[in-house]
């Protein structure tokens, strides 16, 4: 595990590289030399510091065309930690996250947020590392009529916003059966749909099966006032298919709510929704939750240590990535943080029309290709030396 008192490897790079190597090495690692931070009014910095809120923001333009207007979006995302022991009641847990949320919410709506999006499964602990249904099962709600979608619904219009509330969600047209669930509510407080986690993990700690399955929804995109958006859910990130299907459905923003630790993913997660960003010519807005979390019965990460109560530390870092392959610095470690970034949907389609990537993407190969490859019959296309 990495050390706590590591910030973040922007603060590393800011505090120990002279300025003009660090404009280069931004260069290379980020896409851009210059962050082009986001001036924010006093009211919103004044804000945040009242809420407790790391905030930072940035800028991605792109070239001024003859035929069409700059199209201007401010896209929030929100990292936060679970402060409220998990012994407490379930409805003092849940009580809790919606009252920090919607504070941030005050935040991003004196950013001038148009999109936001939370983090997966915001208004619990991230429990299911327990194996255990009770109580943790209690925290599920229906996506329409549940009690955060309801005070979702008043946010998003109070504040002309559309949100993405990532929950846990009971389906009671299905025998109450469980689903790792987005909801999409638009900025006039309508519920427009929701999309469910395509791919489950079962890795170390991540034993989300236990709980609810794949996702029935396919890859819907929600065409908002402020541009098309998509979710992809956590473990789906690690799926190249999964961010492509939703790039080919139309999408011009895509957001992957998540809860990853450390020890697992921390080396894939600069990597994997800046990567998408790039094949799919989107933008990608990446979260983490921060902290850990501490459970009141011991259980086993199936890796030979012995039993433990914790589950963490969640490593924060949430970013946004362009479609021209640069990105934001991240938010810190472990801090809950607003990250806000100004775009101008435009640079989808230059990207494209730069690259090629769509052109040159061969769609009937691989849909023949993989046609074959689900076949109980099929032989693997390996050539060996006589």
């Amino acid at each position: 595990m990495s050390d706590s008192k590591f910030v973040s490897l922007d603060d590393t790079l800011q505090r120990h590289i002279p300025p003009e190597e660090l404009r280069e090495v931004k260069r290379i690692l980020y896409g851009r030399e210059d962050d082009h931070p986001l001036t924010f009014s006093e009211e919103a910095t004044s804000l945040a510091k009242e809420v407790g809120v790391e905030l930072k923001g940035y800028v991605f333009t792109a070239r001024k065309e003859d035929l069409r207007r700059p199209r201007i979006v401010r896209v929030g995302l929100i990292q936060n930690s679970v402060d409220i022991p998990t012994t407490a009641p379930i409805h003092v847990q849940r009580d809790a996250l919606h009252e920090k949320v919607s504070n941030i919410l005050r935040v991003a709506s004196a950013a001038g947020v148009n999109v936001i999006c939370f983090q997966e499964a915001w208004t619990m602990p991230f429990a299911f590392c327990t194996r255990e249904k009770f109580p943790w099962c209690e925290f599920a709600e229906d996506a329409e009529s549940g009690p955060t979608t309801k005070l979702m619904k008043e946010l998003a219009k109070q504040y002309n916003m559309v949100i993405i509330s990532p929950i846990l969600e009971r389906d009671p047209n299905h025998n109450d059966t469980l689903w790792n669930t987005a909801v999409v509510i638009s900025n006039n407080g309508n519920y427009m749909g929701k999309h469910r986690k395509n791919h489950i993990p079962r890795v170390g700690d991540f034993n989300e099966s236990t709980y609810y399955y794949e996702s029935d929804t396919g890859h819907p995109v929600f065409e908002t006032q402020f541009g098309r958006i998509a979710i992809n859910i956590c473990y789906g990130r690690h799926h190249p298919q999964n961010w492509m299907m939703f790039g080919l459905n139309g999408a011009e923003i895509v957001f992957n709510p998540s809860a990853t630790i450390g020890a697992l993913s921390e080396p894939l997660w600069s990597i994997e929704a800046r990567n998408a960003a790039i094949a799919n010519s989107y933008f990608t807005v990446a979260i983490n939750r921060v902290g850990t979390e501490v459970f009141p019965n011991e259980f086993t990460s199936a890796n030979g240590q012995p039993a433990h109560k914790d589950f963490g530390p969640f490593y924060g870092s949430s970013y946004v990535a362009a479609p021209d392959g640069s990105r934001t610095p991240s938010l810190s470690r472990d801090k809950d943080g607003l990250l806000v970034a100004e775009m101008d949907l435009n640079l989808c389609r230059q990207v494209k029309d730069f690259w090629g990537f769509p052109m040159t993407q061969r769609l009937p190969l691989y849909a023949e290709s993989l046609a074959k490859v689900v076949r109980s019959d099929y032989k693997p296309q390996l050539v060996r030396e006589n």
